[in-house]
């Protein structure tokens, strides 16, 4: 299977590499990176979900993949974190259907990162891939990863729904949908992409 890489103006997505692991295992301890998830991971979970992620990648051509600064002055390959496209699970509402998500280490927060990649994202989920439509979920208290959302042209269904892997009562638990079709795509982007192979 080939496995593109996907770049940006400042970005590059690619497939996941040994040396991004430990950086990954950082943000997934980091209980601000973590504030909108059920729980903290522990390194060898934080590993075992790259892992994942890096077999997508390999298996379907697509993923989670890992994001890394261009011409960075002090590692020309310096991984930030993660953003891609994502099979959503069988017991969502919504599924199936393919889901758009993001997780950058706190340092590169409030920079249009986040933003830039899921654009490219969603270049490559839609002119490649030819998928009629993405999705993006988060907890209706995580009010930072909605404006992304809204920024890239995604618009709130107005269908909330309970995770299905959280209790009712957990803080977490309700959650917002946003939704974004090929035809809506294509009417907002001007946007253009380098897909390498």
């Amino acid at each position: 299977m080939i496995e593109p890489k996907l770049e940006t103006q400042r970005l590059i997505l690619r497939q996941w590499q040994p040396d991004d692991l430990a950086v990954f295992a950082q943000m997934n301890a980091d209980p601000e990176v973590m504030q909108y998830f059920p729980k903290l991971l522990s390194p060898k979970l934080s590993d075992a979900i790259a892992h994942k992620c890096q077999q997508l990648i390999k298996d379907n051509g697509w993923g989670f993949w890992a994001v890394s600064l261009k011409d960075n002055l002090e590692n020309d390959d310096k991984f930030i974190g993660m953003v891609g496209l994502n099979e959503t699970h069988a017991d969502m509402p919504f599924a199936p259907s393919v889901e758009i998500g993001w997780r950058l280490h706190k340092e590169y927060w409030g920079q249009g990162y986040a933003t830039e990649a899921a654009r490219a994202s969603l270049h490559y989920a839609f002119e490649t891939l030819e998928l009629n439509e993405v999705v993006a979920f988060t907890a209706v208290i995580n009010k930072h990863s909605q404006l992304i959302m809204q920024r890239i042209g995604m618009s709130d269904s107005r269908q909330n729904f309970y995770h299905p892997m959280l209790a009712p009562n957990h803080r977490l638990a309700e959650h917002v949908l946003y939704r974004i079709t090929r035809q809506q795509w294509r009417e907002i982007s001007t946007d253009t992409f380098n897909v390498n192979v």
